[in-house]
This record gives structure tokens, sequence and C-alpha cells, in this order.
């Protein structure tokens, strides 16, 4: 029997299980979840992504690639993607999980997008993966005509242009195991601050220093 998402995507899958396994989030089973194939698809989705880059701007350099690249492959690209597909409506999780929201909560979209490249990946190879990725990422690609400036780049280029001091960024607390950490900086300018989490400390600043973008005045 086909799965309403192989209907959607177009794809089938030779090996079923591949695709329960991408829609089970850790709440059901963690022996069972998504949560390595996460881990595969995340790889897949940065080759493909890193190869649709290299042949698309065959004029720009390493990194305005690698800066084009971050945004494509960031968790609010995932999450938009999982929405597209409406890849919440087909997970399998926990009833506590799913009366609390987790259909819509983006770190599960997230996760089970990246579940879904590797399973395709898994399933049918790279080109399986490839024909999805292009599928749902080229339009993202192609509608940013320049290479975006990273927040942390553009925060201080705003403070330089107002004669401030240079952002400082402050560890506030770390959390979690060591394998899977989360932390938490605070970005400071003059008057100024904002907190950003993620689960890398460079990646925590930027969280940070976006979220100080869009609350500064005259950017």
């Amino acid at each position: 029997m086909t799965h309403p998402l192989e209907e959607f995507l177009g794809y089938r899958f030779q090996n079923p299980e591949l695709l329960s396994r991408a829609l089970t989030h850790r709440s059901m089973d963690t022996t069972t979840s998504n949560q390595r194939l996460e881990f595969l698809g995340d790889r897949v989705l940065g080759l493909v992504v890193a190869h649709m880059l290299f042949t698309e701007f065959p004029a720009e350099q390493e990194g305005e690639l690698a800066r084009r690249h971050a945004g494509l492959v960031s968790k609010e690209a995932l999450a938009e993607i999982a929405r597209q597909i409406g890849l919440g409506a087909h997970l399998s999780m926990s009833q506590s999980e799913d009366i609390s929201g987790g259909r819509e909560n983006n770190s599960h979209l997230e996760d089970a997008c990246e579940a879904l490249i590797g399973a395709l990946y898994l399933d049918g190879g790279i080109q399986a993966g490839e024909e999805f990725i292009e599928r749902y990422w080229k339009p993202m690609l192609l509608a940013v005509k320049t290479p975006p400036k990273d927040p942390k780049t553009s925060l201080q280029e705003w403070a330089q242009a107002r004669g401030l001091a240079l952002p400082e960024y402050v560890e506030i607390s770390r959390n979690g195991p060591d394998h899977a950490p989360e932390f938490e900086i605070e970005v400071r300018v003059g008057k100024y601050s904002a907190r950003g989490m993620a689960g890398a400390k460079r990646a925590a600043e930027q969280a940070a220093a976006s979220l100080l973008m869009a609350t500064l005045p005259n950017v």
C-alpha cells in the first residue's frame, strides 16, 4: 500500500520501513526513531546543496558560496520545506507530544525533513536524494540574487557605521550532555543586547546577532 507522502512526492520506497522510520519521532521509541536517519540526511543535504551552488554560481568565491550554503541548510529552511510537503501530518509521535503541538514544532519538522532525505538516499541512492533536494531547494537557491551576509558581519558593520565598539558575545549558559550541548549566547552592542540559543557556540552567536539585527533602529 502506497503511503500518502509517497503519492505527494512521486517516489515509491522499495523499503517502506525506511520511510516509516524517517517519520517516527523519538517520543515513540528512541530505538526506532528518525535520529540516525536525521544524521545521514544532514550530510546528504549539505553535499547536494554545495554541488548545486558550485554549479549555479561559477563566479563566486568560497566565502560567498559558504554564506549561501549556511542559509540553505539552516533549520529555518528545513522547517519551511517540511511545511511545504505537509510533513507534520505524517509524523508518528506520542499522544502527549501530539497534543502539545508537536506536529507544528519547528525542531521536529527539521529533524523529520533531514531524516526523509536520509531515507531517500538509502532507498534510492544519491539520485533519489538529489531529485528531492533540487525540487524543493532550487527555488530558494535561485531566489537570492546576491550572497547574504552572515548576521555577525552585518551587526559588526552596523556598529562600526555608528562609531560603536565591536559586538561582544558572552556565553550565558551551556546545557545538555557533551555530545549534544545547547549554548545560550548574549550579544551586546552599546545599549542593545539579545540572546540566541543553538547546539554550537558559533551558531548561537549567529542566532543572537540575527535577533538583535531584527530589533535595531535604521537597519
